[in-house]
């Protein structure tokens, strides 16, 4: 469905419960302990997680799988999200690269060949679940013998493990090596992956056949930012469900009203993550 990007809709802000969200990744663990150290302590929920509809009052979780994993650790009743679907041609699929750093090329190419279920051969490969690119210009193909994407998101949580727990994980949307390897000076690889659609995203939420974190990049146009809603009010265990999303509609006229929320149509970057 193509529509005028450029005039996306006012988001679809909406209080849920939290173990309504279906996480089609695994979280980062990298990410997640510091966010749920940090959401223990903050007064405002600052950017929402993306979600799309998956069945009667159920959801799966586009982007933000890290800050619904510390709501559910911190056993938070609710959580404010931004409701969206593929459907309405708002939201684009594209996949992350990683770029690995603080390790050795080698010794990552070596834990790889040590993985039952991979292959590690020179070249590209259509088969192939991913790709290594060296800093050093080599190309390295991972095979794995699957069937099915259940067996393929196995294959690759295996592989994003290894370097996960061992190195350090960076994301980009950079596509030339040439460009990447100067903004990261230690980076020893970049790992690409073939492209998903939204059936892979639904099939893995519903099955719980989850892809690893930060593979799948979903561009929202219309995206809410820097919303700061209170968190004592997604915390409260005694107000209803009901009750709580009237006092985000309220809220959100409010802000309406005062002028208080902007749209970008172009592309930005925040310096303040």
């Amino acid at each position: 469905m193509q529509v005028a990007q450029s005039n996306a809709p006012v988001p679809d802000l909406r209080i849920v419960l939290t173990e309504s969200l279906h996480p089609h990744e695994e979280f980062d663990t990298q990410r997640a302990t510091p966010l749920i150290e940090r959401l223990a302590r903050e007064s405002y929920m600052i950017n929402p997680p993306i979600v799309a509809p998956m069945g009667a009052s159920q959801f799966v979780i586009l982007d933000g799988a890290n800050r619904c994993h510390a709501f559910s650790i911190l056993k938070y009743p609710h959580i404010l999200v931004q409701v969206t679907s593929y459907d309405t041609g708002y939201v684009e699929l594209e996949t992350w690269r990683h770029i690995v750093c603080g390790w050795t090329a080698d010794e990552f190419l070596s834990q790889l060949r040590s993985l039952s279920a991979i292959t590690v051969i020179e070249g590209q490969d259509s088969q192939a679940i991913a790709h290594i690119i060296t800093r050093d210009n080599r190309i390295f193909g991972l095979v794995a013998p699957v069937q099915n994407a259940h067996e393929r998101n196995a294959a690759l949580r295996d592989v994003v493990r290894t370097y996960q727990q061992q190195a350090r994980l960076y994301r980009t949307a950079i596509s030339e090596p040439e460009d990447i390897w100067p903004l990261y000076e230690d980076a020893i690889s970049i790992v690409t992956f073939p492209h998903c659609r939204p059936a892979d995203i639904i099939a893995a939420a519903r099955y719980n056949a989850y892809l690893p974190p930060g593979i799948s990049r979903h561009i929202v146009h219309g995206r809410a930012l820097r919303v700061n809603y209170p968190l004592d009010a997604l915390r409260d265990p005694e107000t209803r469900l009901a009750d709580k999303n009237e006092a985000l509609k309220h809220w959100l006229q409010t802000k309406l009203a005062k002028r208080q929320i902007r749209y970008y149509a172009e592309a930005t970057y925040q310096f303040d993550e």
